[in-house]
């Protein structure tokens, strides 16, 4: 099997420990990315399997490109995979509460920073015989309520974008697809300390973030004409 270089980005969440770790056993460098030093560094020793931790202000392009040319001093080529889970949430009663205090965080940590990091890894994901970027969105981006309309618009923005990266890759590889963009879909997310600390909720439709992690790790196994442009539904 080859070694691929994959970034996971906001690596210190239960998404983002479990994608890691998952990447990491199945012998990928991996490099989790979070903009708090010791919560990555913890999140990278409980994912294990040799995850390096790094700080980044991801919605930030200045320390993105910086963390790119670390990258590179640390003997990185090319990153083959990015992915993305950095998330968040924002919720009003309705379309006149919706405020742009809430509007501003959803833009930056669902769009700013897909944004960011695509542009500057998009020509080493391009180069790369294996080049995958992903994202998690949510059913929300396609079924919107009054009540999450800033979450759900960014969600959908962050989903245009992630397309438009697909069509780039489509047109530069038209002869033979090698690298993709892709959208995982999920209602919500569970995580082991949410079902301990709710043993009598059933989570209904919610997608484990191991049977995430399981697909992020399946990517890279998968043809990328298959992949690119495509919304891999994993909400149940």
């Amino acid at each position: 099997m080859t070694t691929l270089t994959i970034l996971v980005t906001g690596g210190s969440s239960a998404t983002g420990i479990a994608a890691a770790r998952a990447l990491g056993a199945a012998g990928h460098r991996v490099f989790t990315v979070g903009s708090d030093e010791v919560r990555i560094q913890a999140a990278a020793s409980e994912a294990g399997n040799g995850v390096t931790p790094l700080v980044c202000d991801l919605a930030d392009l200045g320390s993105v490109r910086a963390l790119a040319e670390g990258l590179h001093s640390r003997g990185v080529d090319g990153v083959d995979g990015v992915i993305h889970l950095v998330g968040g949430w924002r919720g009003a009663k309705g379309i006149e509460d919706q405020s742009d205090e809430d509007w501003d965080a959803m833009e930056r940590s669902a769009v700013t920073t897909l944004r960011n990091v695509s542009r500057v890894f998009y020509s080493q994901l391009e180069a790369s015989p294996n080049g995958r970027l992903a994202m998690v969105s949510s059913t929300a981006a396609s079924a919107p309520t009054a009540a999450a309309a800033s979450y759900a618009a960014a969600k959908a923005a962050a989903e245009a974008w992630t397309l438009a990266v697909a069509d780039g890759f489509r047109r530069m590889q038209a002869e033979e697809q090698h690298s993709a963009a892709a959208i995982f879909v999920v209602k919500a997310l569970v995580d082991p300390a949410m079902r301990a600390a709710h043993p009598e909720r059933r989570f209904p439709g919610y997608t484990d973030v191991e049977d995430l992690a399981a697909a992020v790790v399946g990517l890279f196994g998968e043809p990328a004409a298959n992949l690119n442009g495509q919304r891999i539904v994993l909400a149940k």
